[in-house]
Order: structure tokens, then C-alpha cells, then sequence
């Protein structure tokens, strides 16, 4: 029972902040933030490769700022939003959310649940970890988006002209917020209860005070369902990984570059969400490297991240009809290179 409790103290905290950004991204979508941000890349002049970039660098600083999840929620929209203003390939701008939400959340502890799930046994402050991850980020990002303008390179060699829209931008509470939340996470190596009490307080205002937002849709935020069975695995998982000594124990003394190929091929297999709890219960020798495999490695297939799954789910009701095989077709190489480069910037 003691390693179970060991198992559950460890796993909560990253949850809980997973929350916390999901509200304070719900509530900056009603803000407009987003509308906002889709609205500014659309004006990009020159070549769709050029708006292609540059909406991808917008989805990977979502991805730093408000979580993996979060900007696969709300910045798969927007991207598709830039492409259709502009008549660009959607498909690339599709895919490139998907590909930089992953390829991204490398930056910042809260970046991705994995990271929380690696570091709960012994947090670390925010610019510490920063310090490791920063150059490796930035390595990642600009590989998807090389590699991802280089595979529809036909479709994106026309130039166009910058959307007119005009940009309407209102800083509003949650926007607050999630700037709030980005110093919490840099500062401090336990920002959860802080981050979601912020979160939690945007939503029951709204809800109480201005009736902007219902009970039902906090909760489908909140999804429950989704991270309740998620919270219960990553116990579970946690537990039997302090209990077996199995699978964990093949990253305490392997090197960095085997570190980060093994914790990648796994979460291929069981997603790396449950790898993340496999691990989190041994003394890693090299947890950086750990995260690269965990964070750029799911790029590889639709098993590897549960993000992959909701990504799927959105731009299918957006009126795309992606496949596995051009998953696969971009994905591989995107974990591959990415994952290459960036282990020698750990």
C-alpha cells in the first residue's frame, strides 16, 4: 500500500495543472484570443510557406505557454483558419498542428503531462529545466517546420496576399492568466494548485457572475472521462513500476541517445503517458533525454500520444478525412530527425 500511496502523491500534481491550463485556455478562447491569433497569421505576406511558418511558430508557443492538449484543442482551428483565408494547403497546416503541438511541449514543466509525471519525484525550478530544454526546443520547432514545408512543398509554392481582416485584440482576464500561469511554471517547481485555482476561479466567474458559460461546458472541459481513466493508468502504472522494477530500470544507467530511443519505442507501444508513470518511479540517469523520447517520439504514430487521438476527432469534424499512412508519412520522419538533433542539446 505504501508504494501505491508513493504512486498516487506523485501522480496528482500534473493533472491537476493539465486542468487548470485547459480552463485558462477555454477562457482566453472566449476571449477572443485565439479568433485573434488566427486573424494576425492570415495577414502574413509572401508565399503559403511563409504563413505556414509562422502560423507554426504560433502553435508552438500555445504549446510552451498553454499545454500540449490545449493548443491541440484550440490551435488546430486557428491553423485551419490561417489556410482557408489565404486558400492554402490545409492539409499541411493540418498536419503541422498536430506535429508542432508534440514537437513542442518540450519547453516548460507544464508544457506536457509527461513532463510533470518525470519531474514529480523531484521537482525542479522552472528556469532550471528551462535551461536544459531551450535549445533542444528550438532545434525541434524548426526541423517540423522544415520537414513539413519540404513534404508539400507542390502545394505551398504559391504567394498571396496577407488576409485584410482587421485584428481585434482584448486583453481580458484569462489572458492575464495564462501569462500568470507562464511565470508560475518558470518560478516555481510546484505550480498546480496555483494554476488551476486560477483557472477554476476564470470559469466559476464566468459562470456565476456574467453567464457566459455553462455548467455542462466547464465540465466537458474538465473532460472527466478522459483524465479520470487517465489519472487511474498512471497510478496503476506508477505502482507496478515500484513494485516490478522492470521496464523502468532500463533507463537508471543507459546513456542519453539509448535513453531517449527507449522511452520513445515505448510509448509507441503503451502511449507515453503510461511510459511517463513507468519511469517516474526509477532514478533516471539522463530524465531529458527521457522527455525527448516521450514528448517528440509519439510524433511517430497515432498510438503515441493521446493528443494525436483528439486531433483526429477535431479536424475530422472541420471537414478533413486524414489517414493513418499520412501520419505515418510525416510522422516518422519529424520523431526521427527531431529526435536525433535535439539529443545532442540536452
Amino acid at each position: 500500500m505504501n508504494l501505491f500511496v508513493q504512486s498516487l502523491s506523485h501522480s496528482w500534481q500534473p493533472f491537476v495543472l493539465i486542468t487548470g491550463l485547459l480552463f485558462i485556455g477555454h477562457a482566453a478562447a472566449r476571449e477572443g484570443l485565439f479568433e485573434s491569433v488566427g486573424q494576425l497569421v492570415a495577414r502574413t505576406p509572401g508565399s503559403d510557406g511563409r504563413l505556414l511558418t509562422v502560423t507554426l511558430v504560433a502553435v508552438a508557443s500555445v504549446t510552451a505557454v498553454l499545454n500540449l492538449d490545449t493548443s491541440v484543442v484550440f490551435m488546430t482551428p486557428v491553423a485551419l483558419h490561417a489556410a482557408r483565408a489565404r486558400g492554402s494547403d490545409e492539409v499541411a497546416f493540418a498536419f503541422g498542428a498536430i506535429l508542432m503541438s508534440n514537437a513542442a511541449s518540450l519547453l516548460l514543466v507544464g508544457s506536457n503531462l509527461t513532463n510533470m509525471l518525470i519531474f514529480a519525484n523531484h521537482p525542479v525550478r522552472g528556469t532550471t529545466y528551462l535551461s536544459h530544454t531551450a535549445l533542444a526546443w528550438v532545434a525541434s520547432v524548426v526541423v517540423t517546420i522544415g520537414l513539413v514545408a519540404l513534404w508539400r512543398r507542390r502545394e505551398l509554392v504559391r504567394r498571396g496576399h496577407g488576409s485584410s481582416e482587421s485584428v481585434q485584440w482584448h486583453v481580458g482576464p484569462a489572458t492575464v492568466a495564462a501569462a500568470v500561469a507562464v511565470v508560475l511554471m518558470l518560478m516555481t517547481s510546484q505550480p498546480a494548485l496555483a494554476i488551476f485555482a486560477l483557472g477554476a476561479a476564470l470559469e466559476a466567474v464566468d459562470l456565476a457572475v456574467r453567464h457566459r458559460v455553462s455548467a455542462r461546458e466547464i465540465l466537458r472541459v474538465a473532460s472527466p472521462l478522459v483524465v479520470g481513466p487517465l489519472f487511474v493508468v498512471a497510478v496503476g502504472v506508477g505502482w507496478l513500476g515500484r513494485a516490478w522494477h522492470t521496464v523502468g530500470h532500463l533507463v537508471t544507467h543507459t546513456n542519453s541517445v539509448t535513453t531517449a530511443a527507449i522511452a520513445g519505442a515505448l510509448s509507441l507501444v503503451i502511449n507515453n503517458l503510461p511510459a511517463a508513470s513507468l519511469f517516474s518511479s526509477e532514478h533516471i540517469a539522463h530524465p531529458y533525454a527521457l522527455l525527448l523520447g516521450l514528448d517528440l517520439g509519439p510524433n511517430a504514430f497515432v498510438t503515441g500520444a493521446m493528443s494525436t487521438l483528439l486531433w483526429f476527432r477535431i479536424v475530422r469534424g472541420e471537414g478533413l478525412d486524414p489517414t493513418v499512412g499520412q501520419f505515418v508519412r510525416i510522422g516518422v520522419p519529424v520523431a526521427l530527425v527531431t529526435l536525433g538533433v535535439a539529443s545532442f542539446l540536452v
